[in-house]
């Protein structure tokens, strides 16, 4: 009974420690890269500035070769179709991604990213696939926004489904300045309130392995006890 009452402790021991630690802190098995910020929130930490980007695509038989442009930190990349570009009169095509200070600060929209431009030097023709990383600390968002202006208007572009973690994106047939968020209306704290309820499911569900365990040991220690009085009542009759 004493092992029961130790894992039984145990148990009680990590759902306190699961309920009083930081939201995040189990949202997966090691830390996502932090976030490099233009306009770093309070909650953020430590921060270093943005990277830029640059590509430069080859012509291959009058067509742009498909290629992938990113910013070296990896906050955003875009991939190019073959032929992606109207390259007449070109040798080549040079794409620039720039994040953008200051940071924009549209009526009715909250960028949980930085807001990046992205030029070429030639017409893009077919869609490209985008995508943004954000941080962990941000609430999560819910489209990616499209401007070709600073001053707006900025177009919705709905995101795909992404299986990578603190990841969004989405298809766009022009390039312009990019951000990801959500309509100011639709700030809440679900985000948080999902981080919180994790830490008790996984204690939940290790409560449950403990106690499954329990039986198993109680049964084990029986036949070791009957063994114990056989033993004992031998010597006596002996």
């Amino acid at each position: 009974m004493r092992r029961t009452r130790l894992l039984v402790l145990a148990a009680i021991a990590y759902i306190v420690a699961a309920w009083s630690v930081a939201p995040g802190f189990y949202d997966g098995f090691s830390p996502p890269q932090p976030y490099n910020f233009v306009c770093p929130p309070p909650q953020a930490g430590a921060n270093s500035q943005p990277s830029s980007g640059h590509l430069n695509i080859k012509i291959i038989n009058g067509s742009s070769d498909p290629n992938s442009g990113f910013t070296d930190d990896g906050q955003l990349v875009i991939g190019f179709l073959p032929g992606a570009f109207d390259v007449t009169g070109k040798s080549s095509v040079n794409v620039t991604i720039t994040p953008v200070t200051p940071c924009p600060n549209p009526n009715g929209l909250r960028f949980v990213t930085n807001t990046y431009l992205i030029t070429a030097d030639a017409p893009l023709v077919k869609k490209s696939n985008l995508v943004m990383r954000y941080s962990n600390v941000s609430q999560d968002p819910s489209y990616i926004y499209r401007a070709k202006s600073l001053d707006g208007p900025w177009t919705r572009l709905d995101v795909q489904q992404q299986a990578q973690l603190w990841t969004t994106s989405t298809q766009t047939d022009q390039l312009g300045y990019f951000a990801a968020g959500f309509p100011s209306s639709a700030i809440s704290t679900a985000s948080s309130s999902n981080q919180e309820i994790l830490p008790i499911i996984i204690a939940v569900l290790i409560v449950a392995v403990l106690l499954a365990g329990i039986p198993l040991a109680v049964m084990r220690r029986r036949p070791a006890r009957a063994g114990g009085r056989r033993d004992a009542e031998e010597d006596e009759d002996e």
